[in-house]
């Protein structure tokens, strides 16, 4: 009997030899194979290289192979035999095949001819126009890639560089990239560098420390009466930018005063009809409420601009200059006179609750660029024009308008003292009957000026344009810092405008205006 079991030649009939040929006891039994070539393992190898993928189709395919081709011996079955479709009444069992290893990579295209490189030119010789020019030192030298050698298979891409399927364009870029990464961005003019920011100018510092030292005293019924130190704005209406502040003095922080100075910024109205107020006022000095009288000036003049802003703004664009002295003088009137009207109700000289008062109107309408000056008092109004300062503060002379009502009218007097006869002008002494006569007031001072691209107009109180005007160091300093760089931020501003001088100890409030 052989390991399968004992011959049954009469179970299948004249069709089945080969059973007999496979089981006849004349056939010695070939014994176990060296190698797993039955059934099961054809198809566990087969399903195995299937389930791998392609990447493991060269690990997979060359199992079957290992085992040698052995000729067929008479007699003898190799593990080979055919398979019949049916077996004992089993189903057919669907031939196993091997699956075919990928075929190998193409082959490489054939190396293109290399020209060979010129000769070397003598030294000193001119350059054919269609020679390249020389390496220079010092920089890195980049060559055409050339042919890759036969066989050589470049390496992959990172993973960094594929494209990204998903997006519907493979050559934009990317959703998160930045605006023309891939482009070859030009160089960009070196930008001018900005002159550092001094402390102070002058011969040499202050006496006062440059930071505050002490608080104003408060009253806990009065706390509405507190002044900040520092107030400091800024907007951008039309082509003008605006930036203001105000900052109480070196001499006001040391003894704990309250900054006498006021700053208001205020928008009437909206769209090109809409004007922008600027106005500060100055406190009469050693009064103990100059900082109230101030403030109530400021409050004042806003008043009577915004319930007129929509007329003023009309006759700024239509250049109605004699409109808008008239006006802007009787709306001065008004608030000083309020002024006035509060020192009698809290029984005070007027000369000991006043104000000094400078105004600012700035159109919105970017195709109007008439900038109007307005006031009564001491200050500064220059102009930064081509690189140079300009004072264009109104002269006594060239005020136009009468003094404020209530500030006295101009004394018929000689710069003496003595009083002129009003018909024959003759001298005479002052009578001793009479009271000394009073001091002039200031008169009304307006101008309006049409400003340039480039240029910078300052308004400020007389604590920064006393320095200006007595240190040319410090206009020369705000000049390299203002000139054609553009309007600051508003802590640049806060920066330039308290650049400290020896002498000068009184509050600051500025107004700048840019123009685009």
């Amino acid at each position: 009997m052989s390991q399968q079991g004992e011959r049954n030649s009469g179970r299948h009939g004249q069709g089945d030899d080969w059973w007999g040929q496979l089981y006849d006891d004349s056939t010695d039994d070939t014994g176990p194979t060296p190698a797993p070539d039955t059934l099961d393992d054809r198809f566990a190898s087969a399903s195995g290289t299937v389930s791998a993928g392609p990447e493991r189709a060269d690990e997979q395919a060359p199992v079957a192979e290992q085992v040698p081709e052995r000729a067929p011996v008479p007699g003898q079955v190799t593990g080979r035999a055919p398979v019949p479709e049916q077996v004992a009444g089993r189903a057919p069992v669907p031939e196993q095949r091997m699956v075919p290893p990928p075929p190998p990579p193409p082959p490489p295209a054939p190396a293109r001819p290399v020209d060979p490189p010129p000769p070397a030119r003598p030294v000193g010789a001119p350059r054919a126009p269609w020679e390249p020019p020389a390496h220079a030192p010092g920089r890195p030298q980049s060559f055409p890639p050339g042919p890759p050698p036969p066989g050589h298979r470049p390496p992959p891409p990172p993973p960094a560089a594929a494209p990204d399927l998903r997006a519907p364009d493979a050559d934009a870029p990317a959703p998160d990239a930045g605006p023309g990464e891939d482009a070859v961005v030009a160089e960009e003019p070196e930008a001018r560098p900005e002159p550092p920011v001094v402390p102070y100018v002058g011969d040499g510092p202050p006496t006062y420390d440059a930071e505050p030292t002490a608080l104003p005293a408060a009253d806990p019924d009065t706390l509405d009466d507190l002044v900040a130190d520092t107030v400091l704005d800024g907007a951008r209406y039309g082509t003008s930018t605006l930036r203001a502040v105000s900052v109480r003095g070196d001499s006001a922080r040391y003894r704990g005063e309250p900054r006498r100075d006021c700053l208001l910024t205020a928008r009437f109205g909206t769209g090109p009809g809409a004007l922008i107020l600027v106005a500060m006022a100055t406190g009469a000095r050693a009064a103990p409420g100059a900082h109230r009288a101030a403030a109530e000036a400021c409050d004042w003049i806003g008043r009577a601009v915004g319930r007129s802003h929509a007329r003023l703004a009309e006759d700024i664009r239509a250049a109605h200059r004699g409109d808008l002295k008239s006006g802007l003088h009787r709306l001065t009137d008004r608030s000083l006179g309020r002024l006035r009207a509060s020192a009698a109700e809290q029984g005070l000289e007027p000369e000991e609750y006043t104000a000094s008062l400078r105004c600012l109107l700035l159109p919105a309408d970017p195709g109007c660029r008439t900038r109007v000056f307005f006031g009564v008092g001491g200050g500064g109004l220059f102009r930064l024009r081509d690189g140079e300062w300009q004072d264009i503060e109104p002269q006594v002379s060239e005020a136009s308008g009468a003094p404020v009502v209530g500030y006295g009218s101009p004394k018929p007097e000689t710069p003496d003292g003595d009083r002129l006869t009003m018909d024959l002008g003759i001298t005479t002494p002052p009578s001793p009957y009479e009271p000394a006569p009073e001091q002039p007031r200031d008169p009304f001072r307006f101008r309006a000026s049409v400003a340039r691209p480039g240029d910078t107009l300052l308004l400020c109180t007389a604590g920064l344009a006393e320095p200006l005007r007595g240190e040319p160091e410090l206009s020369g300093h705000l000049t390299r810092r203002w000139d054609g760089s553009g309007p600051p931020g508003l802590t640049a501003f806060l920066a330039d405008t308290q650049v400290r001088v020896k002498g000068y100890a009184d509050d600051r409030t500025a107004a700048a205006v840019w123009e685009a």
